[in-house]
């Protein structure tokens, strides 16, 4: 190849192996450097004593997203990965002890609501329809832009598109216009609690992932969450890509309003391109000098975040009864946690959590007759964060677990390790804490978001989830495509 260039990629998370996989393809000569000791970013894996866990997602959701990372190189995810969609998709408690386990088969789910609201399975299929029509243009067109100019677009296709997106109603009105019964609304409802916004504020174009869990459902690669993370290291190994470990960036070197050097601790690395996968905002702030950066402290300050995450990793010595792989605890109320991580930031008063055992549906992640247990609350960014606060919020949590499921469960804990604000800093330089990135409200949403290309320095960009498309596993695989795209319009 007459024109390889040199192109780091910092950062190893689903965005950062996706960028460089894109542009090793192409027979550039990309290596990507990780800050951690292992890769997958927020998607790193630990054992101990037996036990396996998945740092951070667990739901593996929007599978054509998946398809299409590994068709493009002429693969097939199944050729890394051993997928099974989940049935139930997922749990949910409700007051009183009511639970609900969520069919896999939608005409079993549109039962189910007929059930619990007349008419509703009905209203269901209109509901979905218009989801489905919000999926193919937001995910299938709309999310593969750059935003770098509302130019992008105007075009016929695309605003006709966007008129059907609705993006100026709201999900709480959305949802409402088809649905009365409150536990289908709270169902409804429960992607918008990690999207950083209630579902007041949240645009009804993101009912889009209502059709991602009903009808392209909750599957899960066995052997855990990482297994997608070592798929995509196999291929982008395969394209040439170079990966260094525990090599944290801490300056850049300029010429000419470019960078030409990336310096770790141990290392000066030549750059000919480099995409930032790793925290925006911490490298705009800390890394870049001044002159080069993007965006001011008080733009910083004014974004809107997405959750933190309070996470304990647990690992029982026997098997639980009355949960699945997925169990989501709506036992309290919806509207006042929202209001606790959004509106007044604090640590909530009642939490709503998820559970997550996926040794429910797969034995190597969990030593024989035993449980591995995850739990996640969400929780306001940049909040102070203790162990004096994590342990009250573990026993009430678990109070509430044992309760619910009517077993005991604190006596057969064998190992427990907590993750907070504090680690998502540490690990991650995470803007304030946050595990989500930016909040998908209106404003934060396409030209509105981070832009993924550096105003002053003509070849730094940027990818990950506080740039487009946004927050999440399917959107960061996009966002490394997207910024990859860019730069080799412009090699």
């Amino acid at each position: 190849m007459n024109n390889k260039k040199n192109i780091c990629v910092i950062g190893s998370g689903f965005a950062g192996i996706s960028a460089a996989t894109y542009l090793a393809s192409e027979g550039h000569n990309v290596y990507i450097l990780e800050k951690n000791s292992k890769v997958g970013g927020r998607a790193r894996k630990f054992s101990a004593k037996g036990y396996t866990f998945d740092m951070g997602p667990s739901w593996y959701w929007m599978p054509d997203v998946f398809e299409k990372f590994f068709s493009d190189f002429g693969k097939e995810i199944g050729d890394y990965v051993n997928l099974k969609r989940l049935n139930p998709s997922y749990r949910v408690y409700f007051p009183e002890n009511e639970k609900l386990d969520i069919p896999a088969d939608y005409d079993e789910l549109k039962e189910l609501f007929e059930e619990l609201e007349e008419g509703a399975g009905e209203k269901l299929d209109q509901f979905i329809t218009q989801a489905e029509t919000k999926y193919n243009v937001g995910v299938k067109s709309l999310v593969y832009k750059p935003s770098l100019s509302v130019k992008e677009f105007i075009n016929r296709e695309t605003i006709t598109g966007a008129l059907k997106l609705d993006i100026f109603n709201s999900m709480h009105k959305h949802i409402r216009k088809f649905f009365k019964n409150e536990k289908i609304i709270k169902l409804l409802e429960f992607p918008i609690l990690f999207l950083g916004a209630t579902p007041k504020n949240t645009p009804s174009l993101y009912s889009l992932m209502n059709y991602a869990d009903i009808k392209l459902g909750t599957w899960y690669p066995e052997g855990g969450m990482h297994k997608i993370v070592e798929a995509m290291v196999s291929l982008a190994k395969e394209k040439g890509v170079k990966f260094y470990l525990s090599e944290e960036v801490k300056s850049f070197d300029y010429s000419n309003k470019t960078i030409s050097n990336v310096i770790t601790e141990k290392k000066t690395f030549d750059a000919d391109y480099v995409v930032c996968s790793a925290d925006y905002h911490h490298f705009d702030q800390n890394v870049l000098k001044e002159k080069f950066r993007n965006y001011s402290k008080s733009y910083w300050n004014k974004r809107v975040l997405a959750p933190s995450s309070l996470i304990f990793y647990i690992g029982l010595d026997k098997k639980l009864k009355n949960v699945k792989h997925h169990c989501l605890f709506f036992d309290k109320d919806f509207e006042n946690h929202a209001e606790e991580i959004y509106s007044t930031p604090r640590w909530p008063s009642e939490p709503l959590f998820y559970a997550s055992f996926t040794s429910k549906s797969d034995k190597t992640v969990a030593p024989k007759g035993c449980e591995n247990m995850f739990l996640l609350m969400p929780v306001a960014p940049d909040l102070e964060d203790n162990k004096i606060i994590r342990d009250r919020y573990f026993e009430l949590i678990l109070s509430r677990l044992e309760k619910i499921t009517k077993q005991n469960i604190r006596d057969h804990i064998v190992y427990k390790k907590s993750y907070a604000i504090n680690e998502f800093k540490k690990d991650y330089n995470s803007f304030k804490g946050n595990a989500y990135g930016l909040a998908n409200t209106l404003f934060q949403t396409a030209i509105f978001k981070p832009s993924l290309k550096n105003k002053k320095l003509s070849n730094l960009y940027f990818s990950g989830q506080l740039t487009v498309p946004g927050p999440g596993v399917p959107p960061s695989i996009i966002s490394g495509n997207v910024v990859a795209n860019e730069i080799l319009k412009n090699i």
